[in-house]
């Protein structure tokens, strides 16, 4: 009875560490996703006009734009497939991010479609996909562990590895890699404020310096008339 007694406050401070390292990792993730956010506004505000390079075909993008009955009869401006190039590959960056997240938290580095599957369904927005993607993801993990840990790794159909997901500059494989990056570049735009901010007030000061200037030019003119 008394190991009972013991027992249960041991249980409840454990129930409470974990709900708080859980906090903590959703805290980080949710900052992860809104850094990644921010760094693609700028990368976006950055790009230029002339699109001359792409991750993904652009013919393959227009072949799914004229897959559609009503745009078949229509034109379709050199400019539109390079925005859906665009709009797809930071669509693959945010779920393979949502998904390296999932993982990372099963201490794996190889991505399994049930990490896909688990990013998909922690999201409403990618309710879209709920015909593509499997959302039973205890039959998924039944059906990886039932093959093995090593038939798991080398299966290509459920595993993909690292070297096989497109690199993008933005997108580190490593979670801990790309909160370190995301720090950094806020330190980098915060520095840049702060200089253009300087720039400012020290350009306010000489416009000010000379409309004084001017005014005490005047004033002596005024006088000497």
């Amino acid at each position: 009875m008394a190991d009972q007694q013991q027992h249960i406050p041991q249980t409840t401070t454990d129930h409470q560490n974990q709900l708080h390292v859980q906090q903590q990792l959703q805290a980080q993730q949710t900052h992860i996703i809104q850094a990644f956010w921010q760094n693609q506004l700028i990368n976006i505000e950055q790009t230029q006009t002339e699109f001359k390079s792409h991750s993904l075909p652009i013919a393959r993008i227009k072949k799914v734009m004229k897959s559609d009955d009503d745009v078949k009869t229509l034109m379709i401006s050199a400019e539109a497939p390079m925005i859906f190039a665009k709009a797809c590959e930071i669509f693959i960056e945010e779920l393979t991010l949502r998904a390296w997240m999932h993982a990372e938290e099963n201490k794996r580095r190889t991505l399994q479609k049930s990490d896909i599957a688990t990013a998909v369904s922690k999201s409403d927005m990618y309710d879209f996909l709920i015909d593509i993607v499997p959302r039973d993801i205890d039959l998924i993990k039944a059906s990886s562990k039932s093959k093995g840990p090593e038939n798991d790794l080398f299966d290509h159909s459920y595993g993909y590895y690292p070297s096989q997901i497109p690199q993008f500059a933005s997108l580190p494989t490593n979670i801990t890699e790309y909160a370190f990056q995301v720090n950094h570049n806020e330190q980098l735009q915060q520095y840049h404020l702060q200089q253009l901010q300087q720039q400012f007030h020290q350009q306010q000061q000489q416009d000010t310096t000379q409309v004084q200037g001017q005014q005490v030019d005047q004033r002596n003119d005024v006088q000497k008339s």
